[in-house]
């Protein structure tokens, strides 16, 4: 489960008097479905929304928590480290977190933590990618992945540290139909809590709570149906 408790974001200004710039509004919103979308226009303060829940981005008042495997609150500022493994988070590029020079070494980086033997990190990562259908590309340079499989890899890299929500900024932008909709079928098939950023209203249709935001703050709120009918009416 995830909480904001009037968190909001804001930029000092530039000249002493102004106001500060309010990139996201006080927003108190309990998130406790299995699926939820984020949707809106470009700059309207989705990805800032979606950052805030594994503490990418910090509330500059208020406060964000999510609830560890035993229920208890992690606060994003306070229990950062424990918030970061306790929530993945997947980018729109998958090349910004694709560090490693090899898909296996790629996602063994992410299982420093729990094997600390290199054999038993190595065989954990191959594990991995047999679930998500890489492994055949084990000592294969990330840089010469496709796009798509770029992003199963940056998925597959962030779901082998086991995390109990997934955050994904618009996973699928930058991929063709084929590979957007597998994406898609994949985030929508995880056992793991998902918030997904998106400008896919296909995908957004198949959660089970939609969030619409405009000009930093939420607008509409409810079932992906009425929330996608609502921003259609408004573009």
């Amino acid at each position: 489960m995830i909480e904001f408790d009037g968190a909001e974001v804001a930029l000092e200004p530039d000249r002493t008097g102004d106001e500060p710039v309010r990139i996201l509004h006080p927003l108190d919103l309990v998130l406790a479905e299995r699926r939820i979308a984020v949707i809106g226009p470009n700059g309207s303060g989705k990805s800032t929304l979606a950052r805030l829940i594994n503490g990418l981005v910090l509330p500059t008042a208020g406060a964000v928590r999510v609830r560890d495997a035993a229920g208890s609150p992690l606060d994003t500022i306070d229990d950062g480290a424990k918030v970061r493994r306790r929530v993945g988070f997947v980018f729109t590029q998958p090349a910004a977190q694709l560090v490693m020079p090899t898909v296996l070494e790629d996602v063994a980086l992410s299982l420093r933590r729990e094997h600390r033997r290199r054999a038993e990190r190595d065989a954990a990562a191959l594990a991995a990618l047999e679930r998500f259908g890489l492994a055949a590309l084990a000592d294969r340079s990330v840089h010469t992945l496709s796009g798509g499989q770029q992003q199963l890899l940056a998925i597959a890299s962030v779901l082998a540290a086991g995390p109990g929500i997934l955050v994904a900024d618009e996973p699928t932008t930058l991929l063709d139909l084929r590979n957007a909709r597998r994406i898609g079928e994949l985030l929508l098939g995880l056992d793991q809590q998902l918030v997904v950023a998106t400008h896919d209203l296909e995908l957004a249709a198949q959660c089970d709570r939609a969030l619409l935001v405009e000009g930093g703050r939420v607008v509409a709120d409810g079932g992906p149906a009425d929330v996608i009918a609502h921003y259609r009416a408004t573009v």
